[in-house]
């Protein structure tokens, strides 16, 4: 009788021999359950209240690409939390930025990062940025019937392309339809304004310290238009998250360099509290 590999303790050989480089095609079939799209939920009635993540922001320089988003997290018309991170490293050179369910962004988050890891691991190689932000669409589409019961993740995906040696920013709807953004891109509640921010002080040969100052203009115009957009609190010592990747990687501006470009913009805006004007030509 062949032994039971759970009663002695070793593992069945299918889990070391994975048949696929995607982690998710493993897990769907040996532990379906556990892909956050395959659980089962009990009936809902009415509309139902959980922590969102809003406002995220990406900008292109040459050499690389910005991903920022604030610090706020609400839940109806109050604030669940002031200090929420939403802005993860997926690997060494990609990075995403969620919107929408906290708890079920993050999870997704951590599972595209299992995703490229094993996808490393198996093929001895990286994704490409091209790879990565489909495999991305495919986990969002697979979370489409929670999000048609209001549970809906939208992230932001960007990273340096090795290949084509650039920064580059993709956007998704609910379905996991993706689209590349040039230049800039905004998501979540406060993007609309966001974006209008950004499309007025975007320019293609932005350094890298203006363009992390832009995306903080930019987050600071979407918190002045959005109720659940977090702005800047120096009270507390929040400031947004910012992160660059470049040809070196993925880095994150440390407390003191954002907080240092977050004073700067209220400084600025103490005199102009619209922030910076854009020539009429």
């Amino acid at each position: 009788m062949e032994a039971n590999p759970r009663s002695t303790g070793r593992l069945p050989a299918a889990f070391l021999t994975p048949g696929s480089s995607s982690f998710m095609d493993f897990l769907s079939g040996h532990a379906p359950e556990m892909l956050p799209g395959k659980r089962s939920l009990p009936p809902v009635q009415g509309h139902i209240e959980a922590p969102h993540g809003t406002t995220i922001v990406a900008v292109t320089f040459p050499g690389g690409v910005v991903l920022a988003g604030d610090r706020r997290a609400t839940m109806g018309n109050m604030i669940a939390q002031r200090d929420i991170e939403k802005v993860f490293p997926a690997d060494e050179y990609s990075a995403v930025g969620i919107a929408g369910t906290a708890g079920l962004a993050v999870e997704m988050v951590k599972l595209f990062q299992l995703e490229l890891e094993h996808f490393e691991k198996v093929e001895g190689v990286q994704l490409s940025l091209e790879g990565k932000a489909n495999r991305l669409s495919t986990m969002i589409r697979s979370n489409l019937g929670m999000a048609m019961q209001g549970l809906a993740v939208v992230p932001l995906f960007a990273g340096f392309d090795v290949d084509k040696e650039k920064g580059r920013i993709f956007s998704y709807d609910v379905t996991g339809g993706r689209s590349e953004e040039t230049g800039y891109a905004a998501t979540g509640s406060g993007s609309v304004f966001a974006r209008g921010s950004m499309k007025k002080l975007y320019r293609e040969d932005l350094t890298e310290e203006q363009a992390t100052t832009l995306v903080v203009q930019a987050l600071y115009d979407a918190a002045d238009d959005d109720s659940a957009t977090g702005g800047p609190d120096m009270a507390r010592r929040i400031f947004p998250i910012v992160t660059v990747i470049t040809d070196e990687g993925y880095r994150r501006l440390t407390d003191e360099e954002s907080s240092g470009i977050a004073r700067s913009v209220l400084d600025r805006r103490m005199e102009q509290p619209d922030g910076p004007r854009a020539a009429l030509l």
